[in-house]
């Protein structure tokens, strides 16, 4: 048994590089991103989805969560990355190929988007919700919200890149680009502004924009899917006046413009 302590405790050691890596590149791009969308919307006033409503007071909050937050999800990730390394894993990585990169890639993505729409309407059960509150505090979420996350929260909803190179032959570089790829979906999901509408973000397109996650700060009950928006439409769990305002971004040329939610609330 001491044996055993003593090798899970190097393991552990080894293990340490990977986490503070990964955990160091993310802190950075969280602020690199947020910064560079700061200065664009600052730019475009007009394309703030919820024009009543203000959450930068939230920002140091934020700001704070996250960066503490982020040590779960990125120790989900490099935990991954560093057995799949070791060979910890159920199934091998397969090699780097002109068609296993973007079919692992895919694969990957609808992997976590299922993971993602379940996982997430689990959080919103009265059981799993006290730890999904933090993030929910930003009802008009921002660029510094993206991982504005309950330990548990960030555990439940991120540990798929934990247990995914386990089970999956995803490269390890497949699976980075996967990381970063969400990184840059999740920051601008949670910006509140308006720059992507248009019919490939509408039915019968199952991608969506930024409007998507947006009504799910603002209205709590729809669309909790990640990526695409066919899980919420299959399940029912889509915003009934989601098509409806992102046709209406269309016809305002990517402005605001009023709604029901948005219109009847005090601003903040």
């Amino acid at each position: 048994m001491a044996e055993g302590l003593i090798g899970a405790g190097t393991l552990f050691i080894d293990f340490l590089p990977w986490w503070a890596t990964v955990y160091a590149v993310n802190v950075f791009l969280y602020f690199a991103t947020g910064w560079v969308l700061v200065a664009i919307q600052n730019r475009h006033p007009e394309r703030r989805i919820q024009q009543n409503r203000r959450g930068e007071k939230r920002m140091k909050k934020e700001i704070r969560q996250s960066v503490i937050s982020l040590l779960v999800t990125d120790g989900c990730l490099a935990g991954g990355l560093f057995l799949q390394y070791r060979g910890l894993t159920l199934v091998e990585p397969l090699a780097l190929s002109w068609w296993s990169i973007p079919a692992m890639f895919a694969v990957s993505i609808l992997a976590f988007d299922a993971w993602f729409y379940w996982m997430h309407r689990f959080m919103h059960t009265k059981l799993m919700y006290r730890f999904h509150a933090e993030h929910h505090r930003s009802v008009a979420p921002t660029v510094w919200s993206t991982y504005s996350d309950d330990l548990v929260d960030a555990f439940v909803m991120q540990c798929y890149y934990l247990w995914a190179p386990l089970v999956l032959p995803i490269p390890a570089l497949v699976l980075l680009g996967h990381r970063i790829y969400d990184h840059f979906n999740g920051t601008i999901g949670h910006s509140g502004f308006e720059f992507w509408a248009g019919p490939a973000s509408r039915a019968p397109s199952p991608m969506v924009c930024v409007t998507f996650h947006d009504q799910h700060h603002s209205r709590f009950k729809y669309n909790y899917a990640n990526f695409f928006s066919f899980w919420d439409r299959l399940m029912g769990t889509i915003d009934p006046k989601y098509d409806e305002a992102v046709k209406g971004f269309e016809q305002l040329g990517g402005k605001a413009q009023e709604t029901p939610e948005t219109a009847n609330r005090p601003a903040e």
